[in-house]
């Protein structure tokens, strides 16, 4: 059968399976993930020598999983409905400020002591693991725009997995920085390139990020919502708009040398705050969700058939042990650690520790980092990586569900007997 054929096959095939399987998985200890990555396993078996392996497209690994990030930032902030605020988004600045820090040291540690890898690696390692992922996460997300489904597990980590993406690339530039100056030279000036990393890629780049997401998001807010009647977007109702918000956003932070990731999760804050109960932001969000969810399974697809192709070759015991500790130990730490003291249930703050997903977001920074800098553990670090995103859809996969349920029990119970 001819080869385009069998591509819209098998396109068509994707696309029944993105709006039939999460009905059909509800009642299973499963996920849409999980099948992915098993279909393409199989799929991928089947047509040998043809298995998309990051190394092999470092550049189109890239632009895919960037084009699926951006996306899954914009609906994670159009769903949400709570105002943007220190005490109200307290875990999330907890999260973000103490548990993502202490996720990329204990990370970069074992990469370094455990596994061996070069500092500029270790580093890298860190800065790719440590971010929670906003594309395979929604399981444990707020609900759609106007919903109320903001319990503070739910709250904290769709903000957080829509902030941490963004505040990651400061130190996957720092690894890149310090492979590359090393490179170039055994005993590089590393006060000099310091000091450029912290006005450049820490202090312009997110204050760019923000500045541009909230001006671009407070623009399309005023063309939606503000004009006369007559001429404003929100009139069309067509959802694909936060297609073209979301491209606007992190476009015109990218031309200005910000953070693209900020930039468009901070837009979609603004569209909500521009009017937060319009039926608009359903439409918007729903077709970006939609969209996302599209192109993640076709992503994960793929990655089973890198899986099958040989991804997970170049892993260790040792590496398997880290991939690991990674998920069983230094996230659940970190995020504990950030939560000390918070005054919520012990449950919520260990459900927030331990559901810190990993997912195409990693896949991203890795390739974006490898794409820019010679890395001799490029092999190593794509089969941890490999290795702990897999071992993250499965395990959260078929924990998530059961521990959302179980928790939305206990809050209810908790409420009955304040109430009594």
């Amino acid at each position: 059968m001819d080869t385009y054929i069998l591509f819209l096959i098998g396109s068509g095939v994707l696309i029944l399976l993105v709006a039939w399987l999460p009905m059909v998985l509800k009642a299973l200890p499963l996920s849409l993930p999980m099948v992915c990555v098993g279909l393409g396993a199989g799929l991928f078996q089947l047509l040998p020598g043809a298995e998309p392996l990051p190394l092999r497209f470092p550049h189109a690994t890239e632009r895919l999983t960037e084009i699926v990030v951006i996306v899954a930032l914009m609906g994670s902030g159009l769903k949400l409905d709570r105002r943007l605020g220190w005490r109200s988004w307290n875990l999330t600045w907890r999260l973000l400020g103490i548990a993502m820090p202490l996720s990329i040291l204990g990370i970069a540690l074992i990469g370094h002591a455990w596994l061996g890898l070069g500092l500029a690696a270790s580093l890298l390692l860190g800065a790719v693991l440590a971010p929670t992922d906003p594309v395979l996460a929604s399981d444990v997300q707020v609900g759609p725009p106007g919903i109320g489904v903001e319990d503070e597990v739910r709250f904290a980590l769709t903000s957080e997995a829509g902030l941490n993406d963004g505040l990651a690339f400061p130190f996957v530039n720092l690894a890149i920085a310090l492979a590359t100056a090393l490179a170039l030279e055994p005993q590089p000036n590393l006060l000099g390139w310091a000091a450029e990393w912290v006005a450049v890629d820490v202090i312009w780049k997110l204050l760019a990020g923000t500045l541009l997401g909230w001006a671009t998001g407070f623009a399309l807010g005023w063309l939606m919502f503000r004009l006369p009647n007559w001429s404003r977007i929100s009139r069309t109702g067509d959802g694909f708009v936060a297609l073209g918000a979301t491209l606007v956003a992190y476009g015109v932070a990218e031309a200005a040398h910000g953070y693209g990731f900020v930039a468009v999760f901070v837009a979609a804050l603004a569209l909500r705050d521009a009017e937060r109960r319009h039926a608009f932001h359903e439409r918007m969000h729903d077709f970006a969700e939609q969209t996302e969810r599209l192109l993640m399974m076709g992503l994960l697809v793929l990655f089973g058939g890198a899986l099958a192709g040989g991804l997970l070759d170049a892993l260790t015991p040792a590496g398997a042990l880290a991939g690991l500790a990674f998920l069983f130990l230094v996230r659940p730490a970190a995020g504990l650690a950030g939560l000390a003291g918070a005054p919520h249930p012990l449950r919520e703050r260990a459900a927030i520790a331990f559901f810190g997903i990993r997912g195409l977001g990693s896949f991203y920074y890795l390739a974006y980092a490898t794409n820019r800098t010679p890395l001799g553990d490029a092999e190593a670090l794509w089969a941890i990586v490999g290795f702990t995103v897999l071992v993250s859809i499965v395990l959260h996969g078929v924990t998530v569900t059961q521990a959302m349920r179980w928790l939305d029990l206990r809050r209810t119970r908790a409420r009955g007997e304040r109430a009594s």
